[in-house]
């Protein structure tokens, strides 16, 4: 089955979550909405394959990093299933969901043939995390220079995964990605541009407006020419903070952003200092128009 369907889910009973982070000050907290519309908050959280602003591997600390942010749905960057050592071998997006009590979806980026005979596929992408059921999933493709071609060129390879949840009865679309990281913008300029066709689509498919929420590590300041197209159809949450790197960050390259015509955004925040990766997380209280 190809990358670009093979997106795995793995569903885990819904557990208590720990104590919530406080919510943004012009939030009302995510348990209340006004009229009918429905709360739900997000978070975004580039995870480093499991390390420390330390580098050294610790998912005790993510784990509390995760569950401190109170968040109903959760994108995740640079996650590592049973892709080697640096992160023991572990698969860390259903290891992650079994120990929040939250459903996940994981989208490769790259998938490799193991190491040895019989042994698991060496695989890294995104992942979504989820207190919802998830309804669907896929693993689209983006525009990619690929770090494990030694002479790589720009070609469409997955890792822009979506999934469909059912909110208290509403569809909601959350996509989860991680743009190219290098100083060169060429690249990002292709996956903004691929990232609005395929949420064009999802539009196009529907008559009502469409809720959708962009979880992800952009590699690029809010203000930086290639994103501005995203900012026709989508909201930044804005989070008023830096998040990289975790230690005296200096510049916000984590986003959540939602479509304007279906979401609004209550109040966001980067989450407390953590150093359990080397980005800090960015949390937002949403609402979910009927």
């Amino acid at each position: 089955m190809s990358l670009r369907r093979r997106t795995v889910e793995v569903l885990v009973a819904a557990g208590l979550l720990g104590a919530a982070l406080a919510p943004p000050a012009t939030a009302a907290g995510h348990g209340q909405a006004p009229g009918r519309s429905v709360p739900l908050r997000v978070a975004t959280y580039n995870i480093h394959a499991g390390a420390g602003m330390d580098n050294v591997f610790g998912l005790d600390r993510q784990v509390a990093a995760l569950r401190a942010l109170d968040a109903d749905v959760i994108g995740l960057q640079e996650v590592d299933v049973r892709w080697g050592d640096r992160s023991e071998g572990r698969d860390l997006a259903a290891e992650l969901a079994a120990r929040l009590g939250m459903h996940v979806s994981f989208a490769p980026i790259y998938s490799l043939d193991p190491v040895s005979e019989g042994g698991p596929r060496r695989e890294f992408g995104v992942a979504v995390l989820s207190r919802y059921r998830i309804v669907s999933a896929e693993n689209h493709d983006l525009t990619r220079l690929s770090t494990q071609d030694p002479d790589p060129v720009p070609a469409p390879a997955p890792g822009f995964g979506e999934v469909v949840l059912k909110v208290r009865g509403l569809p909601v679309h959350v996509y989860a990605t991680h743009l190219d990281y290098r100083g060169d913008p060429s690249v990002r300029v292709a996956q903004v541009a691929d990232t609005r066709r395929i949420m064009a689509e999802d539009r196009a498919d529907e008559r009502r407006p469409v809720r959708q929420i962009l979880l992800g590590d952009f590699n690029a300041p809010p203000t930086a020419p290639e994103l501005a197209p995203l900012w026709k159809e989508l909201t930044d949450a804005e989070p008023g903070g830096p998040t990289y790197p975790a230690r005296n960050p200096v510049q916000r390259i984590d986003y959540v952003a939602v479509s304007k015509d279906a979401v609004r955004v209550r109040g966001a925040a980067v989450a407390e200092e953590s150093l359990a990766s080397d980005h800090r997380p960015v949390v937002a209280d949403l609402l979910l128009r009927r």
